[in-house]
Parts: structure tokens; C-alpha cells; sequence
């Protein structure tokens, strides 16, 4: 199972983390940032499977690809903020994490206003 490999490299890189940052917590937080990027490398192959699933499903209930591109992008913008935010908070910046996720609810919110008035549209027509 490869969740046991990705634990199981997840908590030595931990360990070497923290006793990194003891002697170079500069090194210490480079080695957090990479092992935080090697582990959504090994999650790609995953990660284009559920997006082809997606895709598939869409097409097949007639769904425009435009919706999906846009949850898509909301889906990555959280993710993002969300690895921006863990990073810095393992900086010790808990309050520039907390801007990072605000960021984050912010462009989301902006990226699903096209969705919010697609439903509103939807509902108004079912409406008399």
C-alpha cells in the first residue's frame, strides 16, 4: 500500500526535521518544503486519475466542461493556500498563514460566483 510508504517517509523526514531545527532550522524548513511537494509528486498519478473521472462524469451527465474547469480551479486554489498556510505556520508565521488562508477564501469566493449565478439562474427558471 502506498499510503504506508508515504506515512512511513512522511515521519522520518518529521524526525529529521526536528532535529534539524535544533543545529539549522533553515535547512530544517527546506527539507519540510520538499518533502511537502515529493509527496503531491507521488500523489500526481492519483491526482489525474480522479481529475479523468471527473471529466468523464461530466461529459456523460452533459454538464459544461466550464463548471468543472472552475470547481477544479477552486479545488486547487484550497489546496494551495492551505500547503501555503502549513508552511508557514511550521515558519512560526501563524499570522501571515492566517493571510494565506484569507487570500485563499477570497479567490475562491471569486471563482465561484459564476457558479453561485448559474444556480440562482437555474432556480429563478423554475420559479413562476
Amino acid at each position: 500500500m502506498e499510503i504506508v510508504q508515504i506515512v512511513a517517509f512522511a515521519l522520518v523526514a518529521t524526525v529529521l526535521v526536528v532535529v534539524l531545527k535544533e543545529h539549522r532550522p533553515v535547512l530544517a524548513m527546506q527539507l519540510s518544503i520538499v518533502v511537502g511537494v515529493v509527496i503531491f509528486l507521488r500523489l500526481f498519478r492519483y491526482l489525474s486519475l480522479v481529475l479523468q473521472l471527473l471529466t468523464d462524469m461530466t461529459l456523460q451527465a452533459s454538464i459544461s466542461l466550464v463548471y468543472l474547469n472552475t470547481l477544479l480551479k477552486i479545488i486547487g486554489i484550497a489546496y494551495i493556500a492551505d500547503f501555503g498556510a502549513q508552511v508557514c505556520r511550521d515558519a512560526g508565521e501563524g499570522a501571515t498563514a492566517g493571510k494565506v488562508e484569507f487570500a485563499g477564501k477570497l479567490f475562491i469566493l471569486v471563482m465561484a460566483f459564476p457558479l453561485i449565478s448559474a444556480v440562482l439562474d437555474t432556480i429563478l427558471r423554475f420559479i413562476p
